[in-house]
């Protein structure tokens, strides 16, 4: 089967609902994993709509059958700024639920940040090396959020590392968004994934979604279009999840 045919859309109500959902799918993916007797992997993302799905996986996850002390977490990208910063992802899922649910912080990986000393390069090869030790060459879920336009994780449209085939992570100094420093996974990294969850809220990227799922496009232009490659046979199961505004241009 090819990546074409596995990619869903499910369409909410609003925001609230879509952060919902996605918090569910993913706690039931985790428990299926362990279930198989495996330690599942999960690549979390950031942004307005990740505060909401952190928050409910945070809610519903002490009634769970998932034992979180088995559970490993990534992230797709990073800001290169200061641990604490409020900018960080990895901030809002440690306060959203991975403190309040006993994850082990031995399988918390976040990416060194700016007061690590190192620079962006060695920071971003690190963050590389790490996935490759630790990693189980597979993220049970990866989340995705994508912006505007269409870039996900820190792999923006035209940018040069759109073309990295030869690293799992690299560094991003030129973020067309702020903060412009940025570690980020690359294709190859993402794609290692059973299942990538777009996660998209809002009317300002109903023209990204749009483009995305459009049956001709260029990654260069809409690099959310690089993830599940829809010209190759692969076991990536695609899902977008989106609110009525997002999809309005479905």
């Amino acid at each position: 089967m090819s990546a074409a045919d596995q990619v869903e859309v499910e369409v909410h109500p609003d925001a609230a609902t879509l952060a919902t959902s996605v918090a569910g799918e993913v706690v039931r993916r985790i428990e299926d994993a362990q279930a198989r007797g495996e330690v599942p992997q999960v690549g979390l993302t950031g942004g307005s709509i990740a505060v909401r799905i952190h928050a409910e996986i945070g809610r519903i996850g002490p009634e769970s059958e998932v034992d979180w002390s088995q559970v490993v977490f990534w992230w797709g990208d990073e800001r290169y700024v200061d641990r604490d910063s409020d900018d960080r992802n990895a901030r809002s899922a440690r306060s959203g639920f991975l403190d309040a649910l006993g994850v082990d912080p031995a399988r918390v990986h976040e990416a060194p940040a700016l007061d690590s000393g190192l620079s962006l390069d060695d920071a971003a090869a690190a963050y590389g090396q790490e996935v490759r030790e630790h990693g189980a060459g597979a993220f049970e879920v990866l989340m995705l959020g994508v912006g505007p336009d269409g870039h996900v994780a820190s792999l923006f449209p035209g940018h040069p590392a759109l073309a990295v085939d030869d690293a799992v992570a690299v560094g991003v100094p030129d973020s067309p968004k702020p903060p412009p420093g940025r570690i980020t996974l690359t294709f190859p990294a993402l794609r290692r994934s059973r299942a990538v969850f777009f996660v998209v809220s809002g009317e300002e990227k109903a023209e990204a979604v749009a483009r995305a799922l459009a049956p001709d496009g260029t990654v260069e232009e809409t690099p959310a279009r690089g993830v599940v490659d829809p010209g190759a046979d692969s076991p990536t199961q695609a899902i977008w999840f989106l609110d009525r505004p997002a999809a309005s241009l479905l």
